[in-house]
């Protein structure tokens, strides 16, 4: 009996990949890949191994999940070793979850190997740090497009109020809802905003504002998907940063006297 293995590509930079990850890459017999997955990654299968595209567009799939599903058992089950390589981390909008039910309903073998996920990798490339001792020390995770299109269902106010930042997931075509449901609830106009389109990867462009003017914004420089909105005062952070470099370029750096202590 073969084993399927569920696992996080990373965000987008190849070299976050971890060890695991990489040792289950190179190991495959079939790898089914998404789209957002650095083709990078697929070098390092086996000449024998077979790679198949399982990648979805907005609003075109180029494969139903159930398909996807179903290679996955059927490979698995013909005793091959089956890695279903996702971008970012398997249990995080990848619809993993509904995966590993299908092997297990077959009686199959899986592992999920975790992969770095974009929420927090992205901001961190572009200076903004998740969490912040002063500006931010709670964050939650979202998708910003459900199968109905707008993220209807979401507790806008509860959200708000319980936690500091807000990162959002496949939000770029229903940004100017999401702003307007923040407003509504009673978030300030001038609430900090990022957007940054395909963090950690080469092509990364970091744009910022706020709630009151982040879609003009976005729309005005073309950002466009996949994006990550990070939502909070944590944003300010990439600010004072950016402030700091440019004093360092235009000064000498700051120096520290050290001080020998000893009796």
């Amino acid at each position: 009996m073969g084993k399927a293995y569920l696992v996080g590509a990373g965000p987008g930079d190849p070299d976050l990949i971890t060890v695991k990850a990489l040792k289950c890459i190179q190991q495959a017999d079939i790898i089914l890949y998404d789209r957002l997955v650095n083709l990078e990654l697929l070098k390092e299968a086996k000449s024998t191994c077979q790679l198949i595209f399982c990648g979805k567009l907005p609003k075109f799939h180029k494969m139903k999940q159930e398909t996807i599903n179903h290679l996955l058992v059927k490979y698995t089950a013909e005793g091959k070793n089956v890695v279903r390589l996702k971008g970012g981390d398997p249990f995080v909008y990848g619809r993993g979850a509904e995966e590993v039910e299908a092997l297990v309903q077959n009686g199959l073998k899986y592992q999920v190997i975790p992969g770095i996920t974009a929420g927090i990798a992205a901001p961190a490339y572009a200076d903004i740090p998740i969490t912040h001792r002063e500006l931010g020390s709670s964050f939650a995770v979202l998708t910003g497009h459900c199968k109905k299109g707008k993220p209807e269902d979401i507790k806008w106010k509860s959200l708000a109020e319980a936690v500091d930042t807000i990162a959002i997931y496949m939000g770029i075509s229903n940004l100017p809802h999401i702003c307007e449901q923040l407003l509504r609830i009673g978030k300030l106009q001038d609430t900090p905003v990022a957007v940054i389109q395909e963090g950690t990867t080469v092509e990364q462009r970091v744009v910022t504002g706020t709630l009151g003017t982040i879609v003009g914004i976005v729309k005005a420089e073309e950002i466009r998907n996949p994006a990550m909105i990070i939502i909070g005062e944590v944003v300010r952070f990439r600010e004072k940063l950016q402030l700091l470099k440019e004093y360092g370029k235009r000064n000498q750096p700051l120096t520290y006297e050290i001080m020998e202590v000893g009796g």
